[in-house]
């Protein structure tokens, strides 16, 4: 299992932000395949983004086509690698990184995620079982585990 430490510490880029827009970018030179850009409007910055500003991300499209889907609209907290020299980048631990966001501006987390990351230290007694988690905390946990804000 993945600890959240772990989540945290393997990420280059963490930011909480809203989809502006997804498209498919075809192969370049130097890239081995097509890849998926997707578009946020950064909200809050942790790690390697800044708020306010757009950040866009570009994934091997078989993430896409293997059902790791952005809708435009969508708020979302997410821990990616940092982008590989192909320009590369993805969730830490795949669907563990990627964290949804209510209307309310909670993390609301898959029960695959409350599962393992409520297993690790950092959630002890926090989750109490919920897999709605109000913001502030997520973020305490975070800076707890090495993300800086």
């Amino acid at each position: 299992p993945i600890f959240f430490s772990q989540l945290v510490r393997s990420a280059g880029i963490i930011f909480s932000g809203r989809v502006t827009a997804v498209g498919r970018a075809p192969s370049s030179p130097g890239q081995v395949r097509a890849s998926t850009s997707v578009t946020f409007q950064v909200e809050r910055a942790m790690r390697g983004a800044a708020p306010g500003r757009s950040l866009t991300i570009h994934e091997w499209a078989g993430l896409w086509s293997s059902g790791e889907r952005y809708r435009v609209g969508e708020h979302v907290m997410l821990f990616l690698y940092s982008p590989s020299q192909l320009g590369l980048t993805s969730p830490v631990a795949g669907a563990l990184g990627r964290f949804a966001m209510d209307s309310e501006g909670r993390i609301v987390m898959s029960a695959r995620q409350a599962a393992t990351l409520a297993s690790g230290p950092v959630f002890a007694g926090k989750t109490g079982g919920k897999t709605v988690i109000p913001y502030a905390d997520f973020i305490q946990a975070v800076r707890c585990s090495g993300g800086e804000e």
